[in-house]
């Protein structure tokens, strides 16, 4: 198979089938994202977000009442990008509009990202730092409508240019 032929063959950009990618599934693992949406004066925001995969959604946790929430609220629309930062790039995009359920509590979703983030023994100390009485939590979920995978070596390879091509068969 040639290299134009392996392109041809994979979803194109914006086709939700590209969660499936041996590339999607090793970012979504994460465990940081960064979170693009506007603001309520019409700016840009962009912050780094640790999140979790279900599966479906890309959750993240945030306590209720922050400027964060505010703006979601008035504008869902949002786009995430996960990615590499070593060797040739690997990124996902994702688009689409946010879900916010607010909860009592820490958000479950929440505690498993910071058990993992921080392990077990440190992330059960700082939940139960934070679960106090009165404690409400957002879940902010992503159902993406758009995915987008770029990846210069199994995906777009014919379109790494050839002097990268060639320090990377000389690094090997």
């Amino acid at each position: 198979m040639s290299l134009l032929n392996s392109e041809a063959a994979s979803p194109p950009q914006g086709d939700v089938k590209l969660l499936a990618t041996p590339v999607a599934q090793r970012l979504l693992v994460g465990p940081v994202a960064r979170l693009a949406y506007t603001s309520r004066d019409g700016t840009p925001r962009l912050i780094p977000v640790n999140f979790l995969w279900t599966g479906q959604e890309l959750v993240v946790g945030a306590f209720a009442g922050t400027y964060k929430i505010r703006e979601l609220r008035a504008r869902p629309d949002v786009a995430v990008c996960i990615d590499t930062t070593d060797g040739l790039p690997e990124v996902l995009m994702l688009r689409g509009k946010v879900t916010l359920t607010e909860v009592a509590g820490v958000l479950p979703e929440y505690a498993t990202i910071q058990r993992t983030g921080m392990g077990e023994e440190m992330g059960n100390a700082y939940l139960e730092a934070i679960d106090k009485p009165g404690l409400r939590m957002v879940r902010i979920g992503l159902r993406p409508t758009w995915v987008g995978v770029v990846d210069f070596r199994e995906r777009f390879p014919a379109r790494t240019p050839e002097p990268v091509r060639a320090a990377l068969r000389g690094s090997r």
